[in-house]
């Protein structure tokens, strides 16, 4: 790692947000993903919609484009943003079983929107969980990553591609 100045910091250390008044308005884009691994018997519970507390991918979607709204009520020190896009969807995987999920959110902004994408990836399998804990209490996270930013002072990234299948 580089020995960069840490922009969350003051010159005492202090915690601060960001001025970022300064900045220009770009555009700016951010996708993330996540796999919540389980029991092959839990994904088909999913798949065939037999939940007993509902749709579980209506409503993790919904969960996450929540939490990506409120992402700056959640981690410190996040702008608030006008988001114009937050989306996330859900691919089934049968080996290993689970779900990947994947966001993507837009801004017209001074800042980014990685955190917002993030947020929504961990909120939307942190629902999945609860909606089938009842059945799974073994299922667990793994892999949640920025897959792509795009705009802003510090450009474009996208992430060294990963294995076919995620790590259990």
């Amino acid at each position: 790692m580089s020995a960069q100045k840490l922009s969350h910091l003051n010159a005492k250390g202090e915690a601060r947000m960001v001025d970022v008044s300064d900045k220009d308005v770009t555009h700016r884009t951010a996708s993330a993903e996540g796999f919540v691994a389980m029991t092959a018997e839990t994904l088909a519970v999913v798949e065939k919609g037999e939940a007993k507390k509902g749709d579980v991918l209506a409503t993790a979607r919904i969960a996450g484009i929540m939490a990506a709204k409120q992402t700056h009520d959640l981690i410190p020190l996040c702008h608030p943003l006008p988001i114009t896009k937050a989306e996330v969807s859900f691919t089934p995987n049968q080996n290993p079983p689970g779900i990947t999920i994947t966001s993507v959110v837009k801004v017209a902004g001074q800042t980014g929107v990685e955190m917002e994408a993030l947020t929504a990836v961990s909120v939307a399998a942190l629902t999945i969980y609860d909606m089938l804990k009842a059945i799974d209490k073994s299922m667990h996270f793994d892999g949640i990553r920025l897959i792509e930013k795009t705009g802003g002072r510090s450009g474009d990234y996208k992430a060294p591609a990963r294995s076919p299948s995620p790590k259990v």
